[in-house]
């Protein structure tokens, strides 16, 4: 491999000063400059060295052994550049952000099938619905609603279109009452669902002859837990409100009854997101193309 090694301070001044305009200000050249050599060197070696989005930049597991070796003799310098540049079997850490109400990403067969498909990749999955720069926090990819994501981020269907449903038991309704419109929800008990302590309580969407709406239920029980909210239902603690496939085997049993249907209409669901796609690190390519395989069967 042929290295232009002018590159490699470029580089290190991008890993030191984690932004592209510092780096460039320290070397005294254009942050257009500094784009273009990392891409070079990045397409030299054939994987990402770093995640860049338009807020903030940080070393990728490659870009971090890189950044060890510089402070090493030259020739253990251009073993690590051979390395990096050999790494075609995914394997590493992949930090994975995912959305707690993200169902069929979290139920498990995805990541289950993923792993066993790539022994080499380790996975850590941080469950949270707390909204942050995932590159400035140090992970590969997103899993959220496509109506959240950045604009500059890179977005993969985990599935399908998506629909929002609200149930509650049967015994809740025999003793309360069915409501035939989403405003009627008002009079009744709610479990609502919320990302962080210091959040309102979501609004519950509805549309109607084309117009959408929302409900401020007020409920009386709130949580950031599905899995509260499915068992407050299930004990006939009120009527509550999320993703289909949340509910989906306890209405298919009975015992959860599914409610103002026609006022829910499908949505664009859950992608997989990250920053950037020219030399993707193999790990990521990996569970792109694992989610587009899964996707099509």
């Amino acid at each position: 491999m042929t290295v232009d090694l002018n590159l490699l301070p470029l580089f290190l001044a991008v890993a030191e000063e984690d932004n592209f305009r510092a780096a460039a200000d320290r070397l005294g050249v254009t942050r257009s400059a500094v784009s273009q050599g990392m891409r070079r060197l990045e397409d030299t070696v054939g994987t990402a060295l770093v995640m860049r989005t338009t807020r903030s930049v940080r070393l990728t597991e490659a870009g971090e052994r890189l950044h060890d070796a510089l402070s090493r003799p030259l020739s253990d310098i251009e073993t690590a550049l051979e390395s990096v540049s050999a790494e075609n079997a995914p394997r590493g850490l992949l930090r994975i952000a995912a959305t707690s109400i993200a169902e069929q990403f979290l139920s498990g067969p995805l990541i289950a099938s993923f792993a066993a498909a790539h022994p080499g990749v380790t996975i850590d999955v941080t469950v949270t619905d707390d909204e942050f720069d995932i590159v400035a926090a140090g992970y590969d990819a997103g899993v959220r609603l496509g109506e959240v994501i950045e604009q500059d981020m890179i977005a993969i269907p985990i599935a399908g279109d998506q629909r929002e449903m609200v149930v509650a038991s049967p015994a809740y309704l025999a003793a309360h009452g069915t409501p035939a419109h989403p405003r009627e929800l008002v009079r009744h008990r709610c479990i609502g669902w919320r990302p962080a302590p210091n959040v309102a309580p979501y609004r519950w969407e509805f549309e109607e002859n084309g117009v959408a709406f929302d409900v401020a239920v007020q409920p009386q029980i709130t949580t950031n837990d599905l899995r509260l909210m499915l068992r407050t239902a299930l004990a006939s603690g009120g009527i509550t409100f999320a993703p289909e496939e949340t509910f989906r085997p306890f209405v298919e049993t009975g015992e959860l009854v599914p409610l103002l249907g026609e006022f829910l209409p499908p949505f664009p669901g859950f992608f997989l997101y990250f920053p950037q796609r020219r030399n993707m690190a193999p790990k990521l390519r990996a569970l792109v193309d694992h989610i587009r395989r899964s996707n099509a069967s």
